[in-house]
């Protein structure tokens, strides 16, 4: 039998390429509101980052995020993004 293909991605923080199931999908929906996608289904642009505070805080120092969105994000979207990721961990 043919083994299935498994899907890389590349973390925005730390650039690393890792299998899409173990990475967190930031999206900026068509609204431009960007927030944490746990379905990886949401519509907008995606980018993807690890599940640690440090790849998450690297990718926004270096303001790969912004690049990737091609926006300016404030700090109110930093820190939203940073909690939702203590949230996540938190259930997890």
């Amino acid at each position: 039998m043919k083994e299935k293909k498994v899907p890389m991605r590349m973390c925005v923080g730390c650039r690393e390429m890792k299998p899409k199931k173990e990475l967190l999908r930031v999206v900026k929906s068509p609204e431009g509101v960007v927030s944490i996608d746990t379905t990886g289904r949401k519509p907008g642009r995606g980018a993807y980052v690890c599940r640690s505070a440090d790849c998450l805080k690297r990718a926004i120092k270096q303001k790969q995020l912004e690049r990737a969105f091609e926006c300016a994000l404030g700090e109110e979207t930093h820190a939203s993004l940073l909690e939702a990721l203590k949230e996540l961990e938190g259930q997890a």
